[in-house]
């Protein structure tokens, strides 16, 4: 099943969509040596970067025509990552512009290594031309208030 909408990043990750219907969704990855951190074992990352995208797609499953940005994310880690990464989204409840979902990630063995919860914003789909790009303020392009040593009295 191909994505609905182009996200190259996730397509670099190389992930798959599995399920997307009815406010759930699943996504697999097989591990590569470029995603692994260094006890060769999936980066937290990628885990992270998988829930992130199989909670926004259980989100959008039930609102095709909105994207879904992130809002909020809490990850916990449970075991390590290995062989091929299988995630299940859920939408939990959702208003008019938002939506709570839950992630789990699976490993090859079927245990779970990591879960979510996440709050996504439902948007619409807006062009990136044309918008006004504002350089990063630097630290030292914009003065600092002096630190306050003493408390104040």
């Amino acid at each position: 099943m191909q994505f609905p909408v182009s996200i190259p990043f996730v397509d670099h990750l190389g992930f798959e969509l599995i399920r997307f219907d009815g406010g759930e969704a699943e996504i697999h990855v097989e591990l590569k040596p470029e995603l692994l951190n260094s006890f060769l074992v999936a980066h937290g990352g990628l885990s992270m970067t998988l829930l992130d995208v199989v909670m926004a797609h259980a989100a959008r499953s039930v609102q095709h025509e909105s994207g879904a940005v992130t809002i909020e994310m809490k990850t916990s880690f449970f075991r390590p990552g290995e062989g091929r990464l299988r995630a299940i989204g859920k939408l939990l409840h959702r208003s008019a512009t938002m939506a709570f979902t839950e992630g789990h990630v699976y490993g090859t063995d079927g245990q779970l290594c990591a879960h979510a919860t996440g709050t996504f914003k439902y948007v619409k789909r807006l062009p990136a031309a044309g918008r006004e790009i504002k350089s990063l303020q630097r630290r030292e392009d914009r003065p600092h208030p002096p630190l306050q040593t003493d408390p104040p009295h």
